[in-house]
């Protein structure tokens, strides 16, 4: 199952669905179900009630249809950074930490499925970021990492886009950087955690213009996604709609030598097998 935020074409009202058995259109959801959106049948603890309409017609093409961020109004959004194997490596400064690097962004700073990626006027430095994304279905706080899975409504994926030179605006601060408008996204669509193998059996691919950037596989990750929502849960309760971006991979355009900024033009891809592609080209600001 599959389960989407969409509008469609010039009608910009906001609706939610899922993908039909072929995969060829989408099912509108919002008008079979007492839900208003994608978040509130997440926070409803109802997300496999879904399943019911899956063999039903589709309402529209899905070639009709324009993908919004997966959550119009999601909670809270939380970066795990420097996690894979070797990302450590990439930096400067070797220094290790015994805890995750953690940081925020905000739902403005990400965009949806087919929608650019936003190079800013202020700097040419937009680089990508492909990330396995999970979002909280039920509220904890301590969350023990046996129990991690049982808090999670499903996965999907990012693109922690970053505007690296503002990310070095400041000692210990990376805000700037990682929240200019559009410079990120997530989708395309949300895949209920109990379709989801464990994290471990998954891989992770970014491609710039079709050529492979990261390929990992979370195994490798120094903090795996259940001890992350333990360790957030344990300063903060984690609710239904929260998102954790779980970490990226190294072969940011960053750390190349010389560093190979996204250009207007360019395509990218965040991939995972068995979850789907998020697909973003690249675009310039429009002076406003």
């Amino acid at each position: 199952m599959r389960l989407l935020s969409f509008h469609l074409g010039v009608d910009t009202t906001a609706r939610w669905g899922m993908i039909d058995g072929p995969g060829t259109g989408v099912i509108d959801l919002g008008r079979r179900t007492g839900f208003r959106s994608l978040k509130h049948l997440i926070g409803s603890g109802a997300t496999g009630s879904a399943k019911a309409a899956a063999d039903e017609p589709a309402d529209y093409p899905l070639d009709e249809i324009v993908f919004d961020r997966l959550l119009a109004d999601p909670g809270k959004i939380l970066c795990i950074g420097v996690n894979y194997g070797g990302r450590s490596a990439e930096y400067a400064d070797p220094a290790d930490s015994s805890y995750p690097s953690v940081f925020v962004r905000f739902p403005e700073s990400l965009t949806g499925h087919m929608q650019p990626l936003v190079r800013p006027l202020e700097s040419d430095q937009l680089d990508y970021e492909g990330e396995i994304v999970v979002v909280i279905g039920k509220r904890g706080r301590r969350i023990p990492e046996a129990q991690a899975r049982e808090h999670i409504a499903g996965v999907t994926l990012g693109n922690e886009g970053t505007i690296r030179d503002w990310v070095r605006h400041a000692k210990f601060n990376v805000t700037q950087g990682k929240n200019w408008h559009h410079s990120g996204s997530m989708g395309p669509w949300l895949v209920p955690i109990d379709e989801v193998p464990t994290f471990d059996r998954l891989s992770i691919e970014t491609r710039v213009n079709g050529a492979v950037r990261q390929h990992d596989s979370p195994r490798t990750m120094k903090y795996p996604i259940e001890y992350q929502i333990h360790y957030l849960s344990t300063f903060i309760p984690l609710e239904p709609g929260d998102v954790i971006f779980t970490g990226t991979p190294t072969g940011a355009g960053a750390r190349m030598d010389p560093p190979r900024w996204l250009q207007p033009g360019d395509l990218v891809e965040v991939d995972v097998p068995g979850i789907g592609t998020l697909i973003n080209p690249v675009a310039d600001e429009v002076p406003r």
